[in-house]
């Protein structure tokens, strides 16, 4: 009976745990089936939502499509109307040129109706004179041959002596005319050459360009004198060795004077000895130093002196070599009359006379200017060549045009002239320097003595500089010591003396110093 208890309690149990486990089931079927509608319900709100949404998107789409087809329907239609446009008036031209057309047909045919009535006329014209013409020819062969007759003498005989006759009266007829036109020409000529030149000189004024030989230099005291000359005269030595400079200290107060006939050397010399007494320190390493930059300072200022020059007579395009020889001209004379000066008067004098002519006024200034160039040769091998010569050989080597260097070689007739260019040249420097006072001959012959003095003493062995002080009454020269022992100096002294006693002629006695200086020179490091 227990064990029937027991089994049927097992068996409510088991009973009870699956009917709730049904039951368990079915209440989860139930809250799933809710949850599946209540999302499902969720679903259709989001559909529709989605729907409403994309209706309107696609509303506003194809109102936006539809505004764009019409914008682009009304350009389309711009565009076609404009094309229309174009093509009517193309039309309307045609149609006008197609009427002209029409028109000049309409024209051309009463004209070609003409044109065949005046040919016919032309050709009815041209057969009657054909045949006048052989009914011409035919009587003038017979006169012709009527005049043979009488004459006896054939036609060709008689065209001879026609056009023989004619030769000989148009020969006299023609010298005639030539000489009366020569004469005339010459008087003509002769004054108007002289009007030109008095109108070119009259423009054209400059003042009288006279160079010396020497130059002073200002001290502020005479205790600056006694620095100058240094110690037993050591620096007045340095300084006249270095420059070729004579440097005369007398009694004249607060001044000192520079004796030589080189402008340049005078000036190098003028500057160094300013630089010496501003800086203070006078001795001969100082004085050489000081000469040295002074020498490179002068070559700057002659290519700012040819620049200076060629922008103010306005002349382009010189080669830098050209104005160096321009700038040069300034330490330079001729017959005591400034080269740079005389060189400027006759470039104005140039282009003034040949615009009068009708010439370039611009290549004449540019012949003027360097026609002389040659007087301030580089070397001693240059001076042996006429300075008309040597100037026109530089100025075709440095490209200048075949006219400038005619007129340049040609101005003192060592050449013949083949431009109109080349007497205007000429006449000019001969205006320039015929000027009153303009030149000196004396003084350009005594700086020619002088070089020539000095070109004696370089055509020795071993020289290294020569100077001709003391107006040319001593002549300094400066000798390597390498090459020229004491007693070869001694000896150089005299053939020097000797050489210049049978070469040149001069006034009074001439005295040869030679010079040799020995240096010993090492660096500390």
């Amino acid at each position: 009976m227990e064990v029937n208890t027991i089994i049927f309690i097992v068996v409510g149990v088991i009973v009870g745990v699956v009917v709730g486990f049904l039951i368990a089931k079915s209440l989860e079927k139930a809250s799933a089936s809710k949850l599946i509608e209540s999302a499902k319900s969720e679903a259709e709100v989001i559909v529709k939502q989605a729907k409403s949404e994309g209706e309107s998107i696609k509303k506003d789409k194809i109102l936006q499509a539809k505004e764009k087809f019409i914008e682009l329907k009304a350009a389309h239609e711009e565009v076609i109307l404009s094309r229309d446009k174009k093509i009517a008036e193309a039309e309307k031209r045609i149609r006008d040129k197609e009427s002209q057309v029409a028109n000049e047909l309409v024209k051309n045919k009463k004209t070609n109706d003409e044109l065949e009535q005046k040919i016919n006329d032309y050709d009815f014209r041209l057969e009657f004179l054909e045949k006048k013409k052989v009914e011409l020819e035919k009587a003038q062969k017979s006169q012709i041959k009527q005049l043979e007759v009488i004459s006896g003498l054939s036609a060709e005989e008689a065209k001879e002596q026609l056009v023989e006759s004619l030769k000989a009266e148009a020969k006299t007829d023609a010298m005639a005319y030539i000489q009366d036109t020569l004469e005339e020409a010459k008087l003509t000529a002769q004054q108007e050459a002289k009007k030109v030149i008095i109108n070119t000189i009259q423009r054209i004024g400059t003042e009288e360009a006279i160079d010396n030989c020497v130059s002073v230099f200002n001290i502020e005291s005479d205790d600056v004198k006694g620095r100058i000359i240094g110690r037993e005269g050591r620096n007045i030595r340095a300084i006249e060795a270095a420059t070729g400079v004579e440097i005369i200290v007398d009694d004249t107060p607060e001044a000192i004077i520079l004796s030589c006939f080189d402008s340049v050397r005078r000036e190098v010399a003028r500057l160094s000895l300013h630089r010496l007494v501003t800086d203070g320190r006078i001795h001969p390493a100082r004085i050489e130093e000081v000469v040295n930059k002074t020498q490179k300072q002068i070559e700057q200022e002659i290519i700012e002196v040819g620049k200076r020059t060629v922008i103010d007579l306005g002349i382009h395009g010189l080669h830098p070599e050209l104005i160096k020889l321009v700038g040069r001209m300034k330490y330079r004379s001729s017959y005591g009359q400034n080269l740079l000066q005389h060189s400027r008067e006759v470039a104005k004098l140039c282009g003034v006379m040949a615009a009068e002519l009708g010439l370039n006024p611009k290549l004449a200034k540019r012949a003027g200017l360097l026609h002389d160039i040659g007087k301030v040769p580089d070397s001693e091998a240059d001076m042996e060549t006429p300075h008309a010569i040597l100037g026109m050989q530089w100025a075709e080597k440095y490209g200048e045009k075949p006219e400038i260097c005619n007129a340049i070689g040609a101005h003192h007739d060592e050449i013949e002239m083949t431009t109109l260019l080349s007497p205007i040249i000429q006449v000019c420097d001969a205006i320039s320097g015929a000027r009153p006072g303009a030149r000196r001959q004396v003084l350009d012959s005594y700086i020619q003595r002088l070089k020539d003095l000095e070109d004696v003493a370089f055509g020795f062995n071993g020289v290294k500089k020569a100077y001709a002080i003391q107006a040319g009454r001593e002549l300094r020269v400066i000798v390597e010591s390498e090459k020229v022992s004491d007693e070869l100096a001694a000896k150089l002294s005299f053939e020097i003396s000797q050489k210049i006693q049978t070469d040149m002629t001069y006034p009074g006695q001439v005295k040869v110093t030679v010079i040799r200086e020995t240096r010993a020179v090492n660096i500390a490091k």
